[in-house]
This record gives structure tokens, C-alpha cells and sequence, in this order.
């Protein structure tokens, strides 16, 4: 009987976690299996395993015969010039005789050729592992082979092959996965040209079947992304000295003892570059992390581990938390007391019924102990919204600014910051809603971090689908929301998840937050942008001076834009300026998207190959 209660237990804890990651709140996910109880234990269980089992993948992966003929369609890589050795680094244990000599056989079909494989075998109790190495030993003379008595675990493995490398750099190769013939010739030419210490590349995963799906595509280095999840994955090059300099990898965070290691050499001050090809493939079989991320659950604990040694250096006071996913992490920083204040600017023009929704919210919702709300009042002339203005101003927390002066969305807001109290600025539309009570809170201590400039929320529309996730310069032509009109769940269709925490080119003027003196420091909106693009320029202005944008994905608001409304009149003007203001990232490309994606399409999916 307590086995079983313990099982339903499991059930509904993760039935609310797995849900919430789908962003159904928990007081949401109690009401629904309450109502089911009513109808009897049956219904009650056939609720939990609806959340619990609910869909783990995106709604429209892709096709494996549609990436097949992309993959097929992809220009070769140029060889670059012999640059010096690189030696491809393998634990083994235990390997399927098949993936062992595939494994291998793909880095013999590099099309660079100054390389070598490093080999340590951690004490196989299969036979034919050993056979196989000797025999591969003697065919291949740039295979080195060792071998341990007694099981020692991954990291140690991985260090004692690691003994054996000599090349200038290291690349990483699980024994049962693949790499791609251009991969090392990729990995060197980046390093060569970008001087950079750490390399990955995109992967894909190899199925039962033989087929390659799931191509994951990164943005270029994201350190907030980063601490979220590892999102590196495969192919991952070092330089060998850096390694060395590091002293190797940590048995206390087998598992995820990678993601450590690049941890500890970026809070170092490592430098990381991306190859945007997909140059490794990843084997799904029944006990790999690519199949069932389940099978190693004491990665996920080693990764936490890692997460808060890093932040320990970098945030002194910060905490990793569990995020509500597996090897999904959620890092919240400190706020010194007492807390600063924040200001709140509201522009607006009559719509009180906008209005007074999103100020009724921030005041029964916002648990954040320290703001004022100001209002920027530009000409309301409706007597409703004259006298609840003049009501609302009796409060010590509220203020209003009149500015009955033409519309300039810069202007108002560069007015509002010139008399706010505050440490901390939020510029926020009429039209969002507070739904959850530490929005503010989370947006406060990013925007306090002393390497972020701007962060804003995820926004939903009225429908809980996503409205801002991120902006991406270029997408459309100028610059879009990418993910919207989707589902703020966690998956990885072709790029990131959209419901992890990650830095971005630019965030929505409808929610953005940054440090007062970091506005002041990049001198606040263009007043030459009208109506639209000054809150990304300012993003990119700031992004200039060396601090990121962060897209905070735990707070979040309803944003009750219309999807079908109208474009507002844009003048000339704003898009004269925005043309040169999102230079040169409209013709190169965001380097938090990937150039592998179709910029003219606001949900990840494949562009086309250029014939």
C-alpha cells in the first residue's frame, strides 16, 4: 500500500513539474485533477498520467527525408592548411563492437588529417572491446590504447586518455557516437581564425534505424543559456594546455564532468566559439542521454554541482536551483538590502480600461517589496481616465507625469527615467498584465548583474501562447519576436527552448528593464526613433559597450497585444533609422539565432539551401 502511495506521489510531482515546464501554473494543474477526482479514482489517475506523460516533443518535428536533403544539400568544408595535431579523446566501456569500430572509423575519415585518437579503456568485462583495440591499434598507428584494471568512472577515464594526447588541441568523442568527416577540419580552422580557446558545433542524433534526425542548432556563445543548460552538448574542442592548466576533469561531477570543465574555464576567462554546422552525431540507443534523458539522473545533480562552483566565482551569493525540467537549471542572483527601488513607466493615452488592468495587477500581484509606478500621461482628454488618474495619485507609490506633447515613444520614456526614484528602471506598456508575483523580482536582479544591460520577460498573449521570447535582428527583414504564436513549453525543435533563461540581441520596449546607471551610461532612447526600434537600438547600443541582453523566461506577464491588429503607422523616419541602427546583423545575421534557420519565419525551421 505505501509503495503504491508512493508511486502516485512520483506521479503527480512530476504530473506539476512537467506541466509547469509547459507553463500551466500549479494552482491550474490542482484544480484539474481535483475536478477529475470528483468523478472517481479512475479519472483521478488518467489526469496525473495526462500531465505526467504529457507531449515531451515539439508539435511538428521535423522530418528525417526533409533533413536528410538538407544535409545532402550542404557544401563541403574547405581543409584548412595544417595547422598542428588535434587529438580525438575516447572513454570506453563496455562498447557495442559496431559502435566501437564506427566511432573510430569516423575519425579515420577526416578530411584533416593531422590527428590522433587517445583510447582509455575503463575496464571492460566484454571480450571483444580489447580485441577489437588491438586490432585497431595495429592498423592505425595514431591509435593510442590504455587500459585500467578496476573501474574508475567517466572523468577518470577521460584523464587517463587525456594522458596519452600530445596535440595542440582536444576534441571529445563519446565511444559510441559519430563524427562528421569535415568535424576536425571545422573545429581547426575556428580555432585558427577566432583564436579561440573552447570550440562546439551543432549536432544531430543518430537513430536505431540509421537515420539522422533532431539537428539541434546553437546560437554562438551564450552564457546565460549556458547556466541554464548544457546546452554544448557535442562537438566540444579545447585547447590542451587549457585543459591541462585546469587539472583535467572532476570525478565529483561524473556525468556531466564536461560541462564542469568548460564551466571552470570560462569563469576563467576562456574563449568560446561556435562552428553553426552540424559536425557530430549523436547515438540514441535504450541507455544514452540523446534517448532517455532519464538514464542518468545523477548527471543532472553533477551539473547543479558545477553550476554553483561556477557562479560561486562569477556571482558571489548566487543559487542554483532545479529547473523544471531534467539538466534544466535556474540560477537566481542576490539583491543586496534593502532592495532598490524600481521605477515603473507607463506611457499612456486614455485606454484606461488597458490602464487600470495593468495597474490593478502590479499592485495585487508584485511581491517585490520596493517600486513606484509612474504614468506618463500623454493628453488623455476622457473623463474616466482624468479621474482615476487624479485618484490613483493620492497613493505615495504613484505618480503621474502629464506630457501632453506629440507622440514620441522615446521622448515619454527619456521623460519618465529624468524624474524616476529609482535604481532601476522598467518601461512597460498599458496593455500587460502581471501573472505571476516575482516577475519583478527576477527582472530586478538581472538587471543588477554588473555584465547584463537590458533583460525583459517571456510575454504571452491573452491565450497563453508566446508573444516575446527574444527578439532576433533580422527575422522578417528588420527584427522579430522568434516563437510567437507558440506554446511556451520546453522542447528543442531544430533551436533552443524557449521557456530557458538566455541572452539575446535585443528584447520588446512593451517590458524591458536596465540599471539606471547603465541607461544613463549609454544615454537612453534615440529620441530620433517616433513610434518604433529605439527599444532595440538601445539594446544593441548597450550590447556595444560590453553588456548582454537577457531574456529572464521565469518572469513572465500577458501582453494583450492582438495578433491580427493592424501594424500602427510607422513613419519614414523610424525606418530610415532602424536600418541603421540594426546594421550590420540584418545582412550578417544575430548571433544568438543560427544562420541554419529561416530568418523570415518567426518559428525555428530549416532554411533553405542556396543552390
Amino acid at each position: 500500500m505505501l509503495s503504491k502511495l508512493s508511486n502516485v506521489l512520483k506521479a503527480i510531482y512530476w504530473s506539476v513539474r512537467r506541466a509547469q515546464g509547459q507553463g500551466v501554473s500549479a494552482g491550474s494543474i490542482f484544480s484539474a485533477l481535483a475536478r477529475a477526482s470528483r468523478k472517481g479514482p479512475r479519472q483521478l489517475v488518467r489526469a496525473i498520467l495526462a500531465y505526467a506523460n504529457g507531449p515531451q516533443t515539439p508539435p511538428n518535428p521535423l522530418a528525417p527525408d526533409a533533413y536528410a536533403q538538407w544535409l545532402a544539400a550542404q557544401r563541403p568544408v574547405p581543409v584548412p592548411a595544417d595547422a598542428g595535431l588535434i587529438s580525438v579523446v575516447m572513454p570506453v566501456c563496455n562498447t557495442p563492437e559496431n559502435f566501437l569500430r564506427e566511432a573510430i572509423a569516423s575519425v579515420q575519415q577526416q578530411t584533416y588529417r593531422n590527428w590522433e585518437i587517445c583510447i582509455h579503456d575503463d575496464a571492460s568485462d566484454q571480450p571483444h572491446v580489447a580485441s577489437i583495440l588491438a586490432e585497431l591499434q595495429r592498423e592505425i598507428p595514431r591509435l593510442r590504447v590504455t587500459r585500467s584494471a578496476q573501474r574508475s568512472g567517466i572523468a577518470a577515464t577521460t584523464n587517463a586518455a587525456l594522458a596519452q594526447a600530445s596535440g595542440r588541441w582536444v576534441t571529445f568523442l563519446d565511444h559510441d557516437d559519430l563524427l562528421e568527416p569535415d568535424a576536425l577540419a571545422s573545429v581547426v580552422e575556428c580555432h585558427v581564425r577566432t583564436n579561440a580557446d573552447i570550440v562546439y558545433s551543432d549536432h544531430d542524433v543518430l537513430g536505431d534505424d540509421g537515420r539522422l534526425r533532431h539537428p539541434y542548432f546553437k546560437p554562438d556563445w551564450n552564457h546565460d543559456l549556458f547556466m541554464a543548460q548544457m546546452y554544448l552538448g557535442h562537438l566540444v574542442s579545447f585547447e590542451r594546455n587549457l585543459i591541462q592548466r585546469h587539472g583535467g576533469l572532476d570525478s565529483s561531477c561524473d556525468g556531466s564532468q564536461d560541462y564542469d570543465l568548460v564551466l571552470r574555464c570560462v569563469a576563467d576567462g576562456a574563449r568560446v566559439a561556435h562552428v553553426p554546422r552540424v559536425l557530430y552525431h549523436w547515438r540514441a540507443h535504450a541507455g544514452s542521454t540523446a534517448a532517455n534523458a532519464g538514464s542518468k539522473p545523477y548527471a543532472h545533480d553533477a551539473g547543479k554541482r558545477a553550476i554553483q562552483r561556477h557562479v560561486d566565482v562569477l556571482y558571489p551569493g548566487a543559487q542554483v536551483d532545479d529547473g523544471k525540467q531534467l539538466f534544466c537549471y535556474d540560477v537566481r542572483y542576490p539583491i543586496l538590502a534593502p532592495a532598490p527601488m524600481a521605477s515603473i513607466i507607463i506611457p499612456t493615452r486614455d485606454g484606461l480600461d488597458l490602464l487600470r488592468t495593468c495597474v490593478e495587477s502590479l499592485l495585487a500581484m508584485t511581491d517585490y517589496p520596493a517600486y513606484e509606478i509612474i504614468v506618463v500621461d500623454n493628453g488623455s482628454t476622457q473623463p474616466e481616465t482624468l479621474a482615476w488618474l487624479q485618484v490613483m495619485s493620492q497613493r505615495g507609490d504613484f505618480r503621474v507625469i502629464d506630457a501632453d506633447v506629440p507622440f514620441n515613444w522615446s521622448a515619454l520614456n527619456n521623460l519618465a527615467a529624468a524624474q524616476a526614484r529609482g535604481d532601476v528602471l522598467v518601461f512597460l506598456n498599458n496593455d500587460t498584465e502581471v501573472i505571476k508575483g516575482d516577475w519583478l523580482q527576477r527582472l530586478v536582479e538581472n538587471a543588477l548583474r554588473r555584465d547584463v544591460g537590458v533583460c525583459g520577460p517571456l510575454l504571452l498573449y491573452g491565450d497563453r501562447t508566446i508573444q516575446h521570447a527574444g527578439v532576433v535582428i533580422g527575422m522578417g527583414g528588420w527584427a522579430d519576436h522568434v516563437f510567437k504564436g507558440e506554446v511556451p513549453q520546453h522542447n528543442q525543435n531544430l533551436f533552443v527552448s524557449p521557456v530557458l533563461q538566455r541572452q539575446v540581441l535585443a528584447v520588446t520596449g512593451a517590458c524591458m528593464v536596465i540599471a539606471r546607471d547603465k541607461f544613463e551610461q549609454v544615454g537612453g532612447f534615440d529620441e530620433s526613433f517616433i513610434v518604433c526600434g529605439s527599444d532595440v537600438e538601445l539594446c544593441l547600443r548597450a550590447y556595444a559597450a560590453g553588456f548582454h541582453t537577457v531574456y529572464v523566461a521565469e518572469s513572465s506577464m500577458i501582453h494583450h497585444e492582438s495578433k491580427t491588429r493592424d501594424p500602427r503607422a510607422i513613419p519614414e523616419s523610424d525606418f530610415v533609422r532602424s536600418a541603421q541602427a540594426y546594421s550590420p546583423y540584418r545582412e550578417e545575421g544575430d548571433p544568438f539565432y543560427s544562420p541554419n534557420l529561416d530568418y523570415m519565419a518567426s518559428s525555428p525551421r530549416l532554411k533553405r539551401s542556396e543552390a
